[in-house]
């Protein structure tokens, strides 16, 4: 098992001058200290509006930035929001390829349809047919990376798109691995169908996980897989709370505040919250509430036992999550090894979580916890690939194979009378 970091640029009130400068420069110190340590991947969303949960609007030109501070780290787009309303395909692969070239071939390409009524609406997208767009940009999209010419679109939901060479091409062939993301079991179970890599956001228990990765790793090997892309990408990741400290209590007075207002500002933004657009404070509604709503300080802040997703007392459950001691997370992360689980994405920058205390996290981590994952991670990977090779090399035959645009294809410059 791997390990990613994720970023929604969180900014809890109140603001001051400078805060988002700051924000920005610290993740890409913290990335850059990811890199040097060996974590596997950085994730970076796709929002709009969603003041103090996520002010990450343009992860293309964040990731780009981390591309030139850092060697190893692969780059993730945890997602492009593929509705053509929020991006055009055409831009999609030209962003997505350009990005592969100045990185050396570093990028993951983490794709989703979006579902906060916040972003939906703004952009004039149908929420019940971004589904089927999301279907259809993923499909043109991948053939842009392989077609030369991309042969046109005419699709049900997205614009008439004429034949065009999209160039560049990405570094990696056939392109970037793709992934969905997914916070259901129909939705991981729709990515292995798919054949592409599941981004789970959900917080989860590995016996919960445990039927999510064998359902998605059989049908990835059944008839029903027909890859979006032109490789399969069969892994899953899940994302967890972490913060890692030699003092548990210190971990919890460092982390768990943070994970608690993540959750909270999620569920402000999906599920129960009312926004009036730069009046809203939500970190002061999460200080008076988050009880309410399932984030009980006192209940997820239990010390001394096994951690897990979330923590129970009395018939009450809190998000907690890897927030503990070196052993105390080993112990949570190698149930989720146990399962097949391929990628462990963490969720530290939360909240008022702070800069220094997250890079001592991610520097007592990588010294005292991973590398017997790593260490395990290769094998399990061969044996992996080995197995589904026969699948992957089936579905792929199941694939509609690159297209031949009309020979007679041409357009006209436009001359100025």
């Amino acid at each position: 098992m791997k390990f990613g970091v994720f970023y929604e640029h969180q900014l809890p009130k109140p603001w001051h001058e400078g805060d988002e400068h700051a924000l920005f420069k610290n993740a890409l110190d913290q990335i850059e200290l990811a890199d040097r340590l060996g974590f596997e991947c950085v994730w970076e969303v796709e929002h709009h509006f969603l003041e103090e949960y996520s002010h990450s609007s343009a992860p293309e030109v964040f990731l780009a930035a981390a591309s030139q501070r850092t060697e190893r780290i692969r780059l993730g787009h945890g997602i492009v929001a593929l509705p053509h309303q929020y991006n055009h395909p055409f831009r999609v692969a030209e962003r997505i390829a350009n990005l592969d070239l100045v990185s050396d071939g570093r990028v993951e390409f983490g794709t989703g349809e979006t579902s906060s009524s916040a972003e939906l609406d703004a952009f004039g997208v149908d929420r019940d047919g971004k589904r089927d767009q999301w279907r259809e940009a993923l499909d043109a999209v991948t053939r842009m990376f392989v077609e030369t010419p991309f042969a046109g679109w005419e699709g049900k939901h997205i614009p008439s798109m004429p034949v065009r060479n999209v160039v560049p091409k990405p570094l990696q062939k056939p392109h970037p691995p793709l992934w969905v993301a997914c916070s259901r079991r129909e939705t991981i179970h729709l990515a292995a169908e798919k054949g592409i890599g599941a981004l789970s956001f959900s917080f989860i228990e590995p016996h919960e996980a445990k039927e999510w990765v064998d359902d998605y790793f059989a049908t990835i090997e059944s008839e029903a897989c027909v890859p979006a892309g032109f490789a399969v990408n069969p892994r899953i990741a899940l994302t967890i709370p972490m913060m890692c400290h030699a003092d548990e209590e210190t971990a919890i007075d460092r982390g768990l505040d943070g994970a608690h207002f993540f959750g909270y500002s999620l569920g402000h933004y999906y599920i129960f919250g009312t926004q009036r657009p730069a009046k809203t404070d939500i970190h002061a509604e999460f200080e008076k509430n988050r009880a309410l709503f399932g984030f009980s300080r006192d209940v997820a802040a239990q010390t001394g036992g096994p951690l897990g997703a979330t923590m129970m007392q009395r018939g009450l459950n809190s998000l907690r999550g890897a927030i503990g001691t070196p052993e105390q997370i080993r112990t949570l992360l190698r149930g989720y090894e146990a399962i097949g689980v391929d990628q462990m994405i963490f969720v530290m920058q939360a909240g008022t979580n702070r800069h220094e205390h997250i890079c001592e996290s991610m520097e007592l981590f990588a010294r005292e916890v991973m590398p017997e994952f790593h260490e395990r991670h290769d094998a399990h990977e061969r044996r992996k690939q080995e197995r589904l090779a026969p699948a992957m090399e089936r579905a792929l035959a199941r694939r509609a194979p690159p297209r031949q645009a009309p020979e007679d294809s041409l357009f006209r410059a436009a001359l100025k009378v």
